[in-house]
C-alpha cells in the first residue's frame, strides 16, 4: 500500500472509466483513421474527464488504445495499471460484445452481477463503454457494432491481491466502477464527511435522513421517499461511525439502506462493512434460513455459496423472506447503538435497485 499523502487527497479514475476512454479512442480511429488524444468520455453523473493515451495502433478492422490508470491518492492495487482496449468492427446490427484479454478475469461462479463465463467487466463499465462508442457512432450516423477486448498486462498478478480468486473470478482483475471516479480511501476523511452531512441535516431541520452504503441503495431511497439531497448521507462502509455520531446528535428518523451483503454484516454486529475488514457470515445466513423453515438442501447450498447474493437468490427462489429477516436484525443492531431518540428502518436493495428486504419504522 502506498503511504498516505499529506494534505487534501486527490481523486482518480476507475478501471471502468479508463476502459471506456480507451475503447472510445480505438473505435474513433476505426471510423476516422485518427486517435483522439486526449479522449473525453461522459461519466454516469455527467462529468466529462479527458484521458491521455499511453499507446495506440491501428491495423485493418482492429484498433488498440491504452490508458494508464491514475487512482489519485487512493491505495488502489490497480494504480498505474495499463488498461488496454482492442476494438474490432462487427457487421451492422451486431451490437457490442465483450471479451476478456490478458489480465482480465472471467466469472466462474454464480452470485455476481455477471453470468458465468462472462468477462469480469461489470455492468456500469459496459454501459459507459456503450455510451462512449455511441457518441462516436452517432456522429457518423451509425450504431456501435463492435467487439471490445479489455486487457490489463500483469492483471493476473494484481488479482492475487484482491478478492477475485475467492469470488471465482479467474485469470485477472475485474473492470469496475459505478461512477467512474475513485474517491481516495480515508477513514477519517470519510467519517468527517458523514458527520458534516448529519450536521447539515440538523441545521436545516431535516427530520428524515437516509444513510446509504452506495449509489444503488441511494437511488432506491430517492425513488422511495423523494428525500432532498441534503438528507442523503453517503455512509459507505462506516455504519458504526454514522450511528455513533447520531447517538450524540440525533435526527428523528433514519433509513439505513444497502445491499444484502453489507446489511447482513450489520445484522451480525459488524460496524465496518468494508470487504477487507469484515466478512459475510454464511453460517449466520444459513441459520436464518433454518429459522424460516427452508429445506435442508437450501440451507446446505447456502453454506457452500460463493456470495451473500447467491444466498439471497436461494431464498427468493424458495419464497423465503430472508431479506426481511436480515433487515430486522440490522435494524436491531442499529437501535442498540443509539439512545432512543432516532427511529430506524432498514432497507435491503438488490443489484438492480429493487427492494429485497425491509424492516419498517
Amino acid at each position: 500500500m502506498r503511504e498516505k499523502p499529506r494534505g487534501p487527497l486527490r481523486r482518480g479514475w476507475t478501471t471502468g472509466a479508463c476502459a471506456a476512454a480507451a475503447s472510445k479512442a480505438a473505435y474513433a480511429a476505426l471510423l476516422t483513421g485518427t486517435f483522439p488524444d486526449p479522449v473525453e468520455i461522459a461519466l454516469p453523473k455527467g462529468e466529462r474527464p479527458s484521458f491521455v493515451l499511453a499507446r495506440h495502433e491501428h491495423s485493418g478492422d482492429c484498433a488498440i488504445a491504452a490508458i494508464i490508470k491514475d487512482a489519485g491518492d487512493d491505495p488502489d492495487v490497480t494504480h498505474h495499471a495499463l488498461i488496454v482496449s482492442q476494438v474490432r468492427l462487427l457487421p451492422a446490427g451486431s451490437g457490442l460484445s465483450f471479451r476478456a484479454g490478458e489480465g482480465v478475469g472471467v466469472v466462474t461462479r454464480p452470485g455476481l452481477p455477471l453470468a458465468v463465463g462472462e468477462p469480469a467487466i461489470n455492468p456500469i463499465p459496459r454501459q459507459m463503454i456503450h455510451l462512449a462508442l455511441g457518441e462516436v457512432a452517432t456522429e457518423h450516423g451509425l450504431a456501435p457494432d463492435a467487439e471490445i477486448t479489455i486487457s490489463v498486462p500483469g492483471g493476473a498478478e494484481l488479482a492475487r491481491h484482491t478478492w477475485n480468486p475467492r469470488l471465482g473470478i479467474v485469470g485477472g482483475i475485474s473492470i469496475l466502477g459505478t461512477t467512474g471516479v475513485v474517491h481516495p480511501y480515508s477513514c477519517s476523511a470519510w467519517i468527517a464527511s458523514i458527520h458534516q452531512g448529519i450536521d447539515v441535516c440538523r441545521a436545516n431541520g431535516v427530520t428524515h435522513a437516509a444513510a446509504c452504503t452506495g449509489s444503488t441503495s441511494e437511488s432506491a431511497v430517492r425513488e422511495l421517499y423523494r428525500l432532498p439531497d441534503i438528507a442523503i448521507i453517503d455512509m459507505g462502509d462506516f455504519a458504526g461511525g454514522t450511528l455513533k455520531y447520531l447517538k450524540r446528535y440525533p435526527i428523528p428518523r433514519l433509513t439505513i439502506a444497502g445491499g444484502f451483503a453489507k446489511l447482513s454484516k450489520l445484522a451480525g454486529g459488524a460496524m465496518d462493512l468494508h470487504s477487507g475488514r469484515s466478512e459475510v457470515d454464511r453460517e449466520q445466513l444459513a441459520s436464518a434460513l433454518g429459522e424460516l423453515n427452508a429445506p435442508a438442501a437450501t440451507i446446505a447450498a447456502a453454506r457452500q455459496a460463493n456470495t451473500a447474493n447467491e444466498i439471497l437468490a436461494l431464498a427468493q427462489q424458495g419464497d423465503l423472506a430472508l431479506g426481511d429477516l436480515i433487515a430486522r436484525r440490522a435494524k436491531q443492531q442499529a437501535l442498540e447503538l443509539l439512545n432512543g431518540e432516532t427511529e430506524i428502518e432498514a432497507i435491503i436493495v438488490d443489484r438492480q435497485g429493487r427492494l429485497a428486504g425491509r424492516a419498517p419504522f
